[in-house]
């Protein structure tokens, strides 16, 4: 059975939140969306706000990472920002982490989570 790009993201989000609560991380809120843009999940996590990107794919188009480019950095990034400010954290640590998910059909998703998988610049 194949999957379509939506439930492909879909589980892919899911995937991403058991991994990171099963890590010790609290969500705060899952797909955040303002007029900059959109990010999968934020969390906390030993004293450090995390904002995720979660890429998953189905098949074999390489690692899900890989497609976090420069211009998806910057925007994340940006979303990031809006938030700090609109939930007034101002001073608060925080970081970017991919969690990448093949979510391939009748087996278990595969997850790894690249922590501070990139710097905003």
């Amino acid at each position: 059975m194949t999957h379509s790009t939506g439930q492909v993201g879909l589980l892919g989000e899911e995937a991403a939140a058991r991994f990171l609560k099963s890590a010790g991380h609290q969500i705060l809120q899952r797909n955040f969306k303002c007029p900059i843009g959109e990010i999968d999940l934020i969390t906390f996590h030993e004293g450090t706000l995390v904002f995720v990107e979660v890429k998953a794919l189905s098949g074999d188009g390489g690692d899900p990472e890989e497609h976090v480019n420069r211009a998806k950095q910057r925007k994340l990034a940006a979303v990031a920002e809006f938030w700090i400010a609109k939930n007034r954290r101002p001073r608060c640590a925080y970081r970017f982490d991919v969690v990448s998910v093949l979510a391939r059909p009748d087996t278990e998703p595969q997850v790894r989570h690249i922590v501070e998988a990139f710097l905003p610049s």
